[in-house]
């Protein structure tokens, strides 16, 4: 008997295909069949849904308040972003650097925010930024302000709101880069002369690109997306994409409308994780080299 067809089985694609059928039924039926009737819905010209066109992408360009809204949407993630990476890396930083038994307490507070709603932690920085909140009673009490700061409802106290929320997403691909690090390659930049400032920017920095780049697609995918802290801490003040689409489906009816802003608005999210994951390809070149 031939040794190798006994031991020859069923070719691996078919156990491949077999196994990937439940998840490609799963995939066409709750994502390409919702997103292909969104699709169809956005070439609608009325809300009645009577007469196809493009009327909705011609309103969009040129109404002048849709692109500023979604521009304004992708600015407040990226500041988010910028903020929540100062904070992580320094977090990060702090955890890679303390022993055993002090890393544990580290990583419990890091993922704490992660087993709590975020309708609960939204409401906590409420309480926190209200004008009898934390803040301003501390600020009072200690005779710096005389009249309570105006903290909620503003543009930076929603970055801040949404960067302790984000935290953790930035902080753990950060600690697992850092964790790779080499100490043998700051040793020896040391021991050439190098000081630590110059260590960090020619060694740890570049080294720590791709947990950088993930942690930074993750905290502004989820920044732009944030509804329920967009909503509570913006309050009516502000204006961003997901409330902008919530109230063209829900209080206007309008859902044609609401269906072409949405298609935009992924749009414009899918480029920006292309450029990140491009930059993330372009850093793992950079580290090989």
């Amino acid at each position: 008997m031939n040794t190798a067809a006994t031991l020859k089985g069923p070719p691996v694609t078919g156990y491949s295909l077999g196994f990937a059928t439940p998840l490609a039924v799963f995939f066409v039926l709750f994502f390409l069949a919702p997103l292909l009737l969104l699709i169809a819905i956005s070439f609608y010209t009325t809300p009645d849904l009577t007469a196809f066109g493009t009327d909705q992408y011609v309103k969009i360009a040129t109404d002048g308040f849709t692109l500023p809204v979604l521009f304004d949407t992708l600015w407040l993630g990226l500041q988010t972003t910028i903020l929540c990476l100062l904070l992580g890396y320094a977090l990060a930083w702090s955890y890679v650097r303390s022993p055993a038994a002090l890393q544990k307490v580290l990583m419990l507070i890091i993922i704490m925010p992660l087993l709590t709603s975020v309708v609960v932690r939204t409401f906590a920085w409420v309480v926190i930024l209200g004008r009898q909140g934390i803040v301003n009673n501390l600020l009072a009490q200690f005779g710096w302000i005389e009249e309570p700061l105006k903290l909620l409802y503003t543009r930076y106290g929603l970055i801040v709101a949404l960067a302790n929320v984000q935290l953790p997403l930035m902080a753990l691909p950060l600690i697992t880069a850092l964790q790779k690090l080499d100490p043998n390659l700051e040793d020896a930049s040391s021991a050439l002369g190098a000081s630590a400032f110059r260590t960090f920017f020619k060694i740890t920095l570049p080294l720590t690109l791709p947990g950088i780049l993930a942690g930074c697609l993750l905290t502004f995918a989820a920044s732009i997306t944030a509804f329920i802290s967009q909503s509570l801490i913006g309050g009516g003040q502000m204006l961003f994409m997901p409330m902008y689409i919530y109230q063209q489906a829900s209080s206007l009816q309008n859902w044609p409308f609401a269906a072409a802003i949405s298609l935009v608005f992924l749009v414009a999210v899918m480029l920006c994780v292309t450029i990140f994951n491009l930059l993330g390809r372009l850093s793992r070149g950079h580290i090989a080299a």
